[in-house]
């Protein structure tokens, strides 16, 4: 099994930043994409960055040129640097770790972004 822990969210001002970390633990051996989705109230969940073992990455339109992920496999931890941000950035940010055919998910942690 594998545990995700995240930390880092909060709120901020519109144009301001926030960096997310999501920590693993358990057995984290064979973990290759890491990733972060969000979802608003109301709405669905999406993915908003992910990044394979190899380091290359995806992003979700709306946050390109504005959020950044990166991971250390070392410390089996991603985190998403999160900068510009908007008011329609509020939601609760989800890390996914990937092995195989299995999804680890994290607990959510909140990112409000008042006007």
């Amino acid at each position: 099994q594998v545990q995700l822990v995240e930390s880092g969210g909060g709120l901020v001002q519109a144009g301001g930043s926030l960096r997310l970390s999501c920590a693993a633990s358990g057995s984290t051996s064979g973990i290759n994409t890491m990733a972060w989705y969000r979802q608003a109230p109301g709405k669905t969940r999406y993915l908003v960055a992910s990044i394979t073992r190899t380091g290359i990455k995806n992003y979700a339109d709306s946050v390109k040129a504005r959020f950044t992920i990166s991971r250390d496999n070392v410390k089996n931890t991603v985190y998403l640097q999160m900068n510009m941000l908007k008011p329609e950035d509020t939601a609760v940010y989800y890390c996914k770790f990937t092995r195989g055919s299995t999804d680890y998910w994290g607990q959510g942690t909140q990112v409000t972004v008042s006007s």
